[in-house]
């Protein structure tokens, strides 16, 4: 990556992949893995704060805490899996959301300051370690192995031989590229948009402190942006974790369905 050299010889090495490679805080603990840890204690302290006194006419906490919920019930698992069948995935697909939600929003938490779904692991342990492993398991168990491969590969309607190119590209999508697809999306999103913002952010910082007299006003143009974009992060930040969750729970609506 080029750097940007100014009229007293400081150079600018432009944020890049080395800066998402954390050394370890202790031992080989790194700061991504001690923000994984906390998310799941903020997630799970909220629902138990939240429901350990349940009142009819809810405080405010209580109300947020029940809006959370009911749009994972309703507006993500009963849309994508069906009336019938969602009930069982709720408790998933709304932890989905939450822990996605919270390590997305980490990339704008002052002193925090990292998107942990910007490591590709964690996104990718959560697409072929959770999510891939429930929506074939109740496909096969719904449909039995044979029948669930049918499901998943063949779908009705099409000419006999069509199978013969349709099959293999199915098979490819629903057992090998969903996951991966699944895990690159919020992966991406969290990378580029953690990037852009170091962008803005470390450039202003070096032409205050290191370009020319002229230039340094520069550096207030570049501070705006990265404000302006911390809005746009969070906005993207929010959406990537609410796809995460509706494209697993529609993965496993597809599974259930009678129909391909």
């Amino acid at each position: 990556m080029g750097r940007l050299v100014l009229a007293e010889g400081e150079t600018f090495s432009p944020p890049g992949v080395k800066d998402f490679i954390l050394p370890p805080i202790f031992g080989d603990v790194t700061k991504p893995m001690v923000l994984v840890v906390l998310s799941v204690v903020i997630v799970s302290a909220f629902f138990l704060i939240t429901s350990r006194n349940l009142k009819v006419i809810p405080s405010k906490w209580q109300f947020a805490a029940e809006s959370v919920y009911d749009f994972g019930r309703n507006s993500i698992a009963r849309e994508q899996i069906g009336s019938k069948d969602f009930k069982p995935f709720v408790p998933l697909i709304l932890t989905l959301f939450t822990f996605v939600l919270v390590n997305n929003l980490f990339g704008i938490i002052p002193v925090l300051q990292f998107p942990t779904m910007s490591r590709i692991g964690f996104p990718l342990a959560l697409a072929v370690l959770v999510v891939y492993p429930v929506y074939h398991y109740v496909g096969f168990k719904r449909h039995g192995f044979v029948g669930y491969l049918k499901h998943a590969t063949m779908p009705p309607g099409a000419p006999g031989p069509i199978y013969l190119l349709v099959a293999p590209i199915e098979f490819l999508q629903k057992f090998i590229l969903n996951p991966v697809t699944l895990a690159i999306r919020v992966f991406a999103a969290m990378f580029a948009g953690h990037l852009i913002l170091l962008v803005f952010t470390l450039g202003g910082e070096y032409l205050l402190l290191h370009a020319p007299v002229a230039l340094k006003p520069v550096s207030l143009v570049a501070w705006a942006f990265a404000i302006a974009m911390t809005f746009l992060e969070a906005f993207i930040q929010i959406l990537q974790a609410y796809i995460f969750a509706l494209l697993s729970a529609n993965f496993i609506g597809m599974a259930l369905a009678e129909e391909h």
